[in-house]
């Protein structure tokens, strides 16, 4: 291979691995902004907790640049990040900082999504080193969870009633 081979494949590479950071992070943003729609009041402990989901948000690059230096390589292995949004809907729901139009179905579906989040991402991990395409399409069908997930209950007729 080329010099100017390797920079094309190398630049390719980092350009799908931006792209799919962009993606993560845009879903994160979503996911945030509709959980705070959730959200009547703060506390200190909720300061803290969303501080340390946002910060979640700033470590996304890192596993991309991983992701992107071993893409194309034998070593490919994909990087999970450590979520601490669970921590934050708890402190919203142990705080009783939630919206009284909330329902309970709404609070069980969103801690069911955050309770496998991270044992999908360990699992992802792990399969990544043994096959780093199926633990990118287990991260991947988790995003897709992430999109899927409603947080508010008048967008489910079986449960506004």
């Amino acid at each position: 291979m080329t010099g100017l081979t390797a920079r094309v494949e190398a630049f390719s590479d980092g350009v799908f691995v931006f792209a799919l950071s962009c993606c993560v992070i845009l879903i994160m943003w979503v996911n945030h902004h509709e959980l705070m729609r959730m959200v009547c009041a703060v506390d200190y402990p909720f300061f803290f907790a969303n501080g340390f989901a946002l910060l979640s948000v700033t470590f996304v690059p890192f596993p991309t640049a991983v992701l992107a230096r071993h893409l194309a390589t034998a070593e490919a292995k994909t990087a999970a990040t450590l979520y601490t949004w669970g921590w934050l809907f708890l402190t919203i729901v142990r705080g009783g900082l939630l919206r009284p139009e909330v329902h309970l179905t709404t609070i069980a579906r969103i801690r069911n999504a955050y309770v496998a989040g991270p044992v999908v991402y360990v699992i992802a991990t792990g399969v990544a080193f043994l096959r780093p395409v199926v633990g990118l399409v287990l991260n991947a069908s988790l995003w897709l969870r992430w999109i899927r997930l409603c947080y508010h209950s008048r967008y489910l007729g079986a449960e506004a009633g």
